[in-house]
């Protein structure tokens, strides 16, 4: 058994690391972290179960050369290490990352992926720090009150200026705020909201018949009620924020304000966006309607009917954000392995490597780590390029593998790469997303986030038959995933997109375990400085999901087929403008 992998890193991984006093403080943990995950792979099959649904013994699982549970934990010790400083987009930590995953692949023996030698491609971004605020001021009939940012609401600007104010603006309740045509949904008729304040409820309609039923559309993120709002003419876009609906906490988007926030520099500055954007607590949108004579949940239940019309509330808002600029390119990594039969089509496995980086007003730790989000998906991308080159088999196609920037501000390495593409999205077959792997054990599930999106359901069902294992349909569709990591933008591009997480079915765990936990790390760790790596961490189940994934890839790689989005998809379209007449 290996004694400790945080104290045992090879040489290189040693130049990279550093050793500050919070490593040393947890080397022992992290031994005992190695030591617990080689007993469950070397006991698989040999560890009786207690109670729940999987309570026959543990089949061995699969290995391929190239991903183990060492390597992999090694590579996210380094990228979710202090020296790193969470890996913000422009920081020192993103010249670290890129640094080490050229070094990385390097060794393993892949190629720079950009067609013009590098292994880059700049990201142009600004960087918008609001530096001071006077509150959010409602009023309605004399009677004003000063909102608290960070505690009821959250407001930023994308206008690249140094100041944005809003002198007055009355709120205006938009329900879901959903356009929809294709549902025969309008929330805004002929109502004009220009010069207004648009509250949003977060989702969309909880209908059974439209609106994908439970699972949410892309009408449901928040992004998309910016957009609308922008589109309209709104001076200022609120969310209001509901955790079981957001899928989060509100201590996630509550934080926001304080540090630095990017978008990709636009033309416009991005004047073209409402003024203000953010989000209202829900106790605090409660409140605003109080002082309207309205009640807020009557309202929301109006919301979820075709006949909904906006409602004024009578109340104005007023607030002057100040606001520091800085432009930088930061940078998506990209790495190839040369095709040799088709090497102009390509298979792209994406993570993104970048996380919420420091904020040094907090006491204590300041460093937002992201272990798991997404450290594990990063280091995911070594473990598949070491097993391909391993592999020795030769490759009909070209596989990609592509660390994006600026996931956590918006997509906008992925965006900026579906807009802007190195290699034509009619050429690419595939995009294989990873944001966040398994850190508690073996499942026999896979989760489908968005199945039934394209035909690449069939080719991953049969690799995980052929692995003993299963895929399942997201149990959480309202959530929104599909809309919410990097895949989207390359579903937006046309290229159908693939978006599989941790399954939920544990063996040897009791019933519940997997919701148990996924709900314990939104709670506790998501977006949080405590995302690190933990003593009862257990990546088996990681390695085994990345065997999935290499396999799956490798299929495709070694295909001349296409698959092509499914007849219901709302991303077909583009795909048949790429390829007309050839899915």
């Amino acid at each position: 058994m290996r004694g400790g992998a945080f104290l045992a890193v090879n040489a290189t991984q040693r130049t990279w690391l550093g050793w500050g006093r919070k490593e040393w403080e947890t080397a022992m943990k992290k031994s005992l972290v190695v030591g617990v995950l080689i007993l469950n792979l070397a006991c698989a099959g040999d560890v009786p179960s207690e109670g729940g649904p999987n309570s026959e013994a543990s089949p061995p699982g699969p290995s391929v050369e190239g991903i183990s549970v060492e390597t992999l934990l090694d590579e996210i010790e380094v990228l979710a290490s202090d020296e790193f400083e969470g890996r913000s987009p422009g920081s020192e930590g993103e010249r670290k990352t890129i640094a080490y995953l050229q070094d990385q692949f390097v060794q393993l023996g892949a190629v720079p992926g950009n067609p013009d030698g590098t292994w880059v491609q700049d990201v142009p971004l600004v960087g918008i720090t609001p530096v001071a605020s006077n509150g959010l001021i409602v009023s309605k009939d004399g009677d004003s009150r000063t909102l608290e940012l960070g505690a009821d609401y959250v407001a930023t600007t994308k206008h690249v200026v140094d100041a944005v104010e809003v002198d007055s603006a009355e709120f205006v309740f938009v329900g879901y705020g959903a356009r929809a045509p294709e549902y025969e949904w309008d929330d805004f008729g002929s109502v004009d909201v220009s010069g207004k304040i648009l509250l949003f409820l977060v989702n969309d309609p909880p209908l059974d018949d439209v609106f994908g039923g439970n699972a949410m559309t892309y009408y449901g993120r928040w992004t998309y009620k910016h957009e609308i709002a922008a589109e309209l003419g709104a001076i200022g876009s609120f969310v209001i924020h509901e955790p079981v609906e957001a899928g989060y906490p509100w201590e996630v988007v509550g934080s926001s304000p304080y540090g630095e926030s990017f978008d990709l520099v636009a033309e416009d500055d991005n004047l073209s966006r409402a003024t203000i954007e953010g989000w209202l607590h829900r106790n605090t949108a409660e409140e605003l309607f109080e002082m309207a004579g309205l009640d807020f949940e009557t309202a929301k239940a109006q919301a979820s009917d075709r006949s909904f019309v906006p409602v004024p509330l009578g109340v104005t808002g007023s607030t002057r954000i100040e606001n520091e600029l800085r432009r930088i390119d930061s940078q998506n990594f990209i790495a190839k392995i040369e095709g040799s039969a088709a090497p102009d089509e390509f298979v792209m496995y994406v993570a993104h490597w970048d996380h919420l980086g420091r904020n040094a007003d907090l006491t204590g730790d300041q460093i937002f780590n992201g272990a798991l989000d997404n450290a594990s998906g990063t280091a995911g991308l070594i473990e598949i390029a070491r097993a391909f080159r391993r592999s020795g088999t030769a490759l009909r196609r070209s596989v990609l593998f592509l660390a994006v920037t600026a996931e956590e501000q918006g997509l906008l390495g992925s965006r900026h790469y579906g807009e802007q593409p190195l290699y034509a999205a009619s050429q690419t077959v595939a995009a294989i997303n990873m944001d966040g792997l398994n850190q508690w054990g073996r499942t026999r599930d896979l989760t489908v986030v968005g199945m039934g999106q394209s035909e690449l359901d069939r080719v991953a069902e049969d690799v995980a038959v052929s692995l003993g294992r299963q895929l399942a349909a997201d149990p959480e569709p309202e959530k929104g995933f599909y809309y919410r990591s990097d895949h989207f933008s390359f579903a937006k591009a046309g290229i159908p997109a693939f978006y599989a997480d941790g399954g939920v079915n544990y063996l040897d765990k009791p019933e519940g375990y997997g919701f148990q936990k996924r709900e314990e790390y939104t709670a506790n760790d998501y977006h949080a400085v405590s995302d690190e790596i933990k003593p009862d961490w257990d990546l088996s189940g990681a390695v085994e999901d990345l065997i999935f994934f290499y396999q799956f890839g490798a299929d495709l790689a070694g295909s001349d087929e296409w698959p092509a989005w499914s007849e219901t998809s709302e991303f077909r379209a583009a795909r048949e403008l790429q390829r007309p007449g050839r899915q």
